[in-house]
């Protein structure tokens, strides 16, 4: 089964409804890179008038975690995925459409490669970048994948 956009945006509303409801959804996947958009509404505000911290790394999240389901199905092997770390900085109120974009699927082919050659788990880093309707920055997050190729018992 390919991984598209529309059956992403399906897997949020079914096993991820939380970030389904405060409005996050996959705009662009490819093997490169995904777009992931949310915007400001009274559902995932703070107390400061901005976004909720933790919309946006549901947000940013999904443009890595997109990446990855795709490229280990495209794999066709049996590999888990797990986040183990991530860090989130913030620069700029969110407010408005903020837009995250993760350029980074060419780590991932390489990690892969060597879960699926060695049986051994690989961890990669990938970088999501949260921009509002003006190009600016709002926020920058960094998450830690572990990947491994699971065992047959």
């Amino acid at each position: 089964m390919e991984v598209t956009v529309k059956k992403m945006n399906r897997f949020l509303m079914f096993k991820l409804p939380s970030a389904y409801l405060c409005g996050v959804k996959l705009k662009e996947l490819d093997s490169s890179r995904a777009i992931v958009t949310v915007t400001h509404k009274w559902i995932n505000k703070n107390p400061f008038q901005s976004m909720y911290f933790a919309v946006q790394s549901m947000a940013a999240e999904l443009t890595t975690g997109a990446i990855v389901i795709k490229k280990i199905k495209e794999s066709g092997n049996n590999i888990s995925m797990l986040v183990t770390n991530h860090t989130g900085r913030f620069t700029k109120k969110a407010v408005g459409k903020i837009t995250f974009t993760c350029n980074d699927g060419v780590l991932i082919d390489e990690a892969l490669k060597r879960t699926i050659a060695t049986g051994e788990g690989q961890t990669i880093v990938m970088k999501s970048i949260g921009l509002n309707e003006q190009g600016e920055q709002v926020s920058e997050y960094e998450f830690e994948w572990s990947i491994k190729l699971k065992t047959k018992k």
